[in-house]
């Protein structure tokens, strides 16, 4: 399939920070993609928090599984938009490789430590792993990734930072967050899919782990909608809880992905955007329906009162928090308890925070109770 006119062509890339020959078998994109499944980072998400703490069982999502499932949502709607699907896998492998131990958590506890000395943002973070925290090749720090991955990385990113990157790379990844443009729709693309994974994977993990049940549910149109519609179809689900659950998930993701692909086609074909640079001087125009948008954001509500806010999860969530805390001071007070390539750094507290940010849940446990002599997780 050919990609479309306004999709981002590998062969019309802004290119890489440190200029390198083409590959032989792989474009740039493909080559970035790669190169994010090889890296430390992304085996590290495996061990990472997305709701539940890696030892609370071993059928919840990790940041690892998210993120796959993101790219394969990206994927699809790619596909159907014409738009570049590696690229789109790529940002999705890779927008959370900046993610803290303990999910959002770790981010808040880490943030909290840092607000004094430039804060902590884990979309920033991210992109500080593929650009300088990997260690892998001899010429440079990072992955040295393609400018339109690098983009599509960077999905939030506050004025202040965006200055500063602004300063070190002119007309770089962070202008779009001063002149308020946007980035390709491959990164939008990106930024969307997000959200519907987050949405389906929470209610799944939220119900299997009992914190939600699914006649909660049914106060939620965009669930109960499609659970009653599998039940119709398949009256023999009746009393099959799992299956049930299943199969609404399905039809919910199938829902959501579909009204992307029409919103979208829709916007494209209103504008004709002439290529890529084009989409960026454009409003964003990979977006739900509204009908869709505010069902997503009620879906959204709801997991944040019933889930997110459960005292079971923040009773969990207040002790990770802890554990953060509890290193950075320790690292801070005592540099030599962490790795050589960390300790020796000048900024110390930017050290601390990349070496926090990123262990997985178990090993932060583990060097909290090596360093404190407490054990901060029940």
């Amino acid at each position: 399939m050919s990609l479309a006119a306004y999709a981002c062509h590998p062969a019309r890339s802004r290119g890489r920070r440190h200029a390198e020959p083409p590959a032989p078998t792989r474009d740039a994109f493909q080559r970035d993609r790669d190169r994010i499944v090889h890296s430390t980072a992304f085996r590290r998400l495996v061990y990472k928090t997305q709701v539940f703490l890696n030892h609370e069982g071993d059928l919840f999502r990790t940041r690892l599984t998210h993120s796959l499932e993101v790219a394969q949502l990206g994927r699809s709607i790619a596909r159907a938009l014409r738009l570049n699907e590696d690229l789109v896998e790529a940002i999705a492998l890779a927008h959370d490789l900046g993610h803290t131990p303990f999910g959002h958590a770790g981010q808040d506890a880490l943030n909290a430590c840092m607000a004094e000395h430039g804060g902590f943002e884990h979309n920033l973070q991210s992109l500080r792993v593929v650009d300088a925290l990997e260690h892998r090749y001899p010429q440079y720090d990072g992955l040295n990734l393609s400018f339109e991955t690098r983009e599509g990385i960077l999905k939030h990113c506050s004025r202040a930072n965006a200055e500063r990157i602004e300063a070190a790379e002119p007309q770089g990844v962070a202008r779009r967050f001063l002149d308020r443009t946007q980035p390709g729709l491959e990164a939008q693309l990106c930024n969307l899919a997000d959200a519907i994974a987050y949405n389906a994977h929470d209610i799944d993990d939220g119900v299997r782990s009992g914190l939600i049940s699914v006649e909660q549910l049914a106060d939620v149109e965009l669930f109960e909608r499609y659970r009653r519609e599998a039940l119709a179809e398949h009256p023999h689900l009746q009393g099959q809880g799992r299956r049930v659950l299943y199969e609404t998930i399905r039809r919910m993701l199938s829902a959501q992905v579909y009204d992307v692909i029409d919103t979208t086609r829709a916007a494209i074909e209103a504008l004709a955007p002439a290529d890529a640079d084009a989409v960026r001087q454009a409003p964003p125009l990979v977006a739900f329906s509204s009908v869709m948008q505010a069902q997503s954001e009620a879906l959204k509500q709801f997991l944040f009162r019933n889930l997110y806010r459960h005292p079971q999860v923040t009773q969990t969530t207040d002790q990770a928090s802890e554990v953060v805390r509890g290193l950075f001071d320790a690292y801070l007070a005592r540099g030599t308890e962490m790795p050589a390539s960390y300790a020796e750094r000048r900024d110390r507290h930017r050290a601390v925070a990349d070496y926090i940010a990123g262990m997985t849940d178990r090993f932060a446990m583990r060097e909290h109770e090596r360093l404190t002599g407490r054990r901060g997780i029940a």
